[in-house]
């Protein structure tokens, strides 16, 4: 995700769609509605298939409006949640009753989180005086001389219910978002590949352009203390797409999805959508890279299925927070879009089939786009789960590539009629027999899915799940 932060680095994010559904356990084509379809504030709406069983409210700590809630990432029975002022430790060994294990005030935007073994990994996006968890934000107005730090933290949690501060690493452009790479063989290290970028048109404290490149650090195992930076790779010599009217330039990557067991990794980096090879993980190598001119304005993020052969990348139109699931907007624009991924190692290329994107308006208050999502492990079927902000959650099924449906959604209505407000699901991600959402006003949902064709993936279990990071959940 992206929006206004202090640094005055341009945030962007996207948008969606028109229509409502209402969906058995046969896969139906959605029916239309119109605007007395919206639900009211608050108001709960959903298909028969997807219910709500617990929510978490914020606590105190994290009570403003301005603090959002972000990623998640999940290992064992807890679930670790970023939010712009820190994160939190849920306990979730009983699904129906999560509750706060712990709260790290540590602030810095935006917070991504990842985790591995005993550590976890903090991105931070703001411009802050220090890497301390005590630091406070620094204006671009800021003397020449002012110390700037954006970054990564490292945090030690091998007892979840009180991470300690391990190490930090700068990098340029800070952190938006941060992807785990395991070290191979007797490597005893996980790579961090850092993403970041520079939307303005001139330089900025801590962000030069061109920036055309990613941060990667190298954090040992065994020593997190001496985490640091290894490499900075330009992926992009001849500086990628160059933008439009309606599409941003490239000035490096907003998210890389990774995944090891295949040596290879997806990136969305804003005007291109990118395949990796990440054989080496110090020196990654694009294989092929793609562009959409007519319908994507940013690209966001990437989610390949279980077999390696497709890739779902979102569009971040509007910056997220816009209000445009609207039938203006249309189909097409601020969607997913599925590409197949066609030949084999250097010669791989994408090849674009669909997009999705929900079909239900929401209201013009609400901020709406298609943001963090995850795969559900179900054997021989291409199924997702989708936060798409105040568009609630949506569950779909994207097998045949050139005609993906919905199965499922929930949402509330919009948090206000009266004015916009960002709100609404960051991150729904399937872990362990059920969804996680990390709703930007209103805390850690719980749902439940209830469906035949999802009902397999409910025997599968996995001791650590980063969204980032994918691994064969046939293994799981």
């Amino acid at each position: 995700m992206k929006h206004p932060a202090p640094r005055g680095r341009l945030r962007s994010l996207a948008s969606v769609g028109a229509a409502a559904v209402l969906l058995s356990f046969l896969v139906t084509a959605p029916a239309q509605a119109g605007v007395a379809d919206i639900p009211g504030v608050d108001e709960i709406v959903s298909s028969p298939n997807l219910k709500l069983i617990a929510n978490e409210p914020k606590s105190d700590l994290f009570a403003a409006e301005s603090a959002y809630n972000s990623d998640i990432a999940f290992q064992g029975k807890y679930a670790y949640a970023g939010n712009f002022l820190g994160f939190t430790v849920y306990d979730i060994s009983n699904p129906k009753n999560p509750e706060i294990a712990k709260q790290v005030l540590c602030p810095g935007s935006q917070n991504d989180i990842s985790v591995y073994g005993d550590l976890l990994f903090l991105a931070t996006d703001s411009i802050r005086n220090d890497d301390s968890c005590e630091s406070v934000a620094v204006p671009n107005s800021a003397p020449a001389e002012t110390p700037r730090w954006e970054g990564i933290k490292v945090f030690d949690i091998s007892d979840p219910r009180n991470p300690q501060y391990v190490s930090a690493v700068k990098t340029d452009c800070g952190s938006h978002t941060l992807t785990l790479v395991p070290g191979k063989h007797r490597d005893k290290s996980v790579y961090v590949y850092v993403s970041s970028y520079n939307l303005d048109t001139k330089d900025l404290p801590n962000c030069a352009l061109p920036h055309d490149k990613i941060s990667i650090v190298k954090v040992p195992l065994r020593s997190p203390e001496a985490a640091a930076l290894v490499a900075t790779p330009v992926l992009f010599p001849d500086g990628g797409f160059p933008g439009s009217e309606t599409g941003s330039a490239t000035t490096g990557c907003h998210d890389i999805t990774a995944y090891p067991q295949r040596d290879i990794a997806a990136g969305a980096c804003m005007g291109d959508g990118v395949l990796f090879d990440i054989s080496n993980p110090v020196h990654p190598k694009v294989i092929t890279t793609v562009r959409d001119t007519e319908n994507f304005a940013f690209w966001h993020s990437a989610t390949f299925n279980n077999n390696a052969t497709k890739v779902v990348f979102t569009d971040e139109l509007g910056g997220g927070v816009g209000a445009v699931c609207n039938p203006e907007t249309g189909p097409n624009r601020g969607a997913d879009a599925i590409y197949d991924i066609v030949g084999k190692g250097k010669k791989a290329k994408f090849a674009f089939r669909s997009y999705f994107k929900i079909p239900r308006e929401n209201a013009d208050t609400e901020n709406c786009v298609a943001h963090n999502g995850s795969l559900i492990p179900v054997a021989g079927r291409d199924i997702m789960v989708q936060a798409w902000y105040q568009g609630g959650i949506s569950i779909w099924d994207f097998t045949n590539s050139r005609k993906p449906v919905e199965i499922a959604y929930w949402e509330r209505g919009p948090i206000s009629l009266e004015r916009s407000i960002l709100a609404g699901s960051w991150s729904a991600y399937w872990y362990n027999g059920h969804i996680y959402s990390n709703d930007i006003q209103k805390g850690l949902d719980v749902l439940e899915v209830s469906d035949r064709r999802i009902d397999r993936a409910e025997r599968k279990r996995t001791w650590q799940f980063n969204a980032q990071t994918q691994d064969d959940f046939r293994r799981w």
